[in-house]
């Protein structure tokens, strides 16, 4: 996966990852820091993750796609609370924080998840990276408008571990 150029680049902003990762269990709040780097038409997030311990399964040794899935989750609604904030994507320029959180639940949808695994990653201590490829309006005939996102991500940990897929994401509600 290559990053597009950055012309844009935030820090991990404590007090927003803290906000989104709020629905979360304690638990299973796997995102530790949030790197977010923008460029005229993409935004992009690098991570840095630790499961101390699965929240459902006995320890398997790497990250599974359960738990690779919820990473994602948490990396994207904070690369979209972030683009909010920052007006970074021309298609949540309207939106504000308020907006992303009454939407973040129910309004925001991954219609496709597909990964490949490389090699194990050790969950206890991984990084990964999320980049929004595009977001469009769509209005189909007779339905309600919607945004549609292309998304990919990747996973790796410090022994060579990898991983690495595309979403697709749906945003509902948008009118």
């Amino acid at each position: 996966m290559t990053t597009p150029a950055v012309d844009r680049s935030y820090a991990t902003d404590t007090e927003l990852l803290a906000r989104v990762l709020l629905p979360y269990k304690e638990h299973c709040r796997y995102l530790k820091s949030a790197d977010v780097a923008a460029g005229p038409e993409h935004a992009s997030a690098r991570c840095g993750f630790a499961i101390p311990e699965s929240c459902y399964i006995d320890d398997t040794g790497h990250l599974n796609s359960v738990e690779a899935n919820i990473a994602y989750n948490q990396m994207m609604y904070y690369l979209v609370a972030k683009s909010v904030q920052e007006g970074l994507l021309a298609a949540f320029r309207d939106w504000t924080l308020e907006d992303f959180w009454r939407r973040q639940l129910p309004d925001i949808l991954i219609t496709r998840f597909a990964g490949t695994y490389r090699r194990p990653v050790d969950p206890r201590s991984f990084s990964g990276e999320m980049v929004i490829r595009s977001v469009s309006r769509r209005e189909p005939g007779g339905g309600r408008p919607f945004l549609h996102a292309d998304t990919s991500y990747r996973y790796w940990d410090a022994d060579g571990g990898r991983c690495d897929g595309e979403v697709t994401l749906v945003f509902v509600d948008v009118r």
